[in-house]
């Protein structure tokens, strides 16, 4: 971070801001006295400063930042890929993990028939939605406690860890011990109180990015994560909204290289929400793994004409088994690992 300070203050001034700033920060500060001004280099953890509020101070002309706010996230400070497992399962790194099941847990033998479907075309976790954030007040809003249960009996049916979405902090305990991959969905993406809650759970996180949030505001919101102890993130990019209407969402592609430059997390696609049409998710799907996708997530319905949410971006089990005939042979050509 750089601070200039206004023309003609004086060095007591300097002085002071700079003790005041390496007392409360914990930062080093240099100073460069210029011509007509003085300009302050901080060097250590700037992220926890307020710029706004430094630049109310009288004595200061303008703040800048020559890094990024983020850190745990960034990188610079991490430059190897980071692997995150979820129930024993790697993504991230060159594996590369395909998630797929219904968007909401209709019933027992809904679930643990798609779950087994999906396992035997090759998926290596299963999702699932107990609670689902809809727009409409009056859409089905999801079995709740009942549907995650179910999701446990689908995982011992199958093996299959289970990802799930998580919308109060309430739940967070109940998630601890049932799920193995925890959903912050789109519109909980700057939800900060449960970022933080999410923050310390020992499960790892998906993390969704928000509906016309900026690759920064998405990676902050990771940020806010690992900051309150829990390092294992994944990212989703799972559509924005854009002037098109075609499309439920409009799949933001530049994302998988830009946060690669950006971040060391592992980053996967929903091809599913992106596009709200089935027929358009094997296509975008493949586009995520040539672009460097470390994964995708799929709906898979076993009858998507009678689904109670979202049955029309979903596959079929027999078409779900197609995608991942093409998925296997184009992330071996890439060269990752299915997983």
């Amino acid at each position: 971070m750089v601070i200039v300070m206004k023309p003609g203050v004086g060095q007591e001034a300097i002085q002071a801001l700079v003790e005041r700033l390496e007392r409360e920060y914990e930062v080093t500060v240099g100073v460069t006295n210029g011509i007509g001004c003085s300009i302050l280099g901080l060097v250590g953890d700037t992220a926890q400063i307020d710029m706004d509020k430094l630049s109310m101070n009288a004595t200061v002309e303008r703040v800048m930042r020559v890094q990024e706010p983020y850190k745990k996230a960034n990188r610079k400070f991490h430059p190897e890929d980071s692997v995150v497992e979820v129930g024993g399962v790697p993504i991230g790194g060159g594996y590369f993990g395909v998630i797929a099941g219904p968007c909401s847990v209709e019933s027992e033998e809904q679930i643990i028939g798609v779950a087994q479907g999906v396992k035997a075309a090759g998926a290596s976790l299963l999702r699932g939605g107990a609670f689902k954030p809809r727009t409409s007040p009056y859409a089905f809003q999801g079995m709740g406690v009942p549907g995650l249960e179910l999701l446990g009996k689908a995982r011992r049916a199958t093996g299959l860890p289970i990802v799930t979405e998580l919308m109060s902090p309430k739940y967070c305990e109940l998630f601890e011990r049932e799920a193995d991959l925890v959903q912050i969905g789109a519109r909980n993406m700057q939800n900060f109180d449960l970022l933080k809650e999410v923050g310390k759970m020992s499960k790892p996180i998906l993390l969704k990015r928000g509906l016309a949030n900026s690759y920064e505001e998405w990676v902050m919101s990771a940020e806010y994560i690992m900051a309150s102890g829990n390092e294992k993130v994944i990212l989703c990019e799972r559509g924005i909204r854009t002037f098109e209407s075609y499309t439920r969402n409009t799949l933001d592609l530049s994302a998988i290289p830009a946060i690669r430059k950006m971040s060391h997390l592992p980053i996967i696609v929903d091809p599913s929400h992106a596009a709200g049409m089935h027929w358009m998710v094997e296509p975008l799907a493949m586009a995520a793994a040539a672009v460097g996708a470390d994964g995708v997530m799929v709906e898979v319905h076993n009858d998507p004409p009678h689904a109670k949410c979202d049955g029309q971006q979903a596959l079929t089990p027999e078409s779900f088994q197609r995608l991942m005939s093409k998925l296997a042979l184009l992330v071996e050509l890439v060269g990752k690992r299915l997983v």
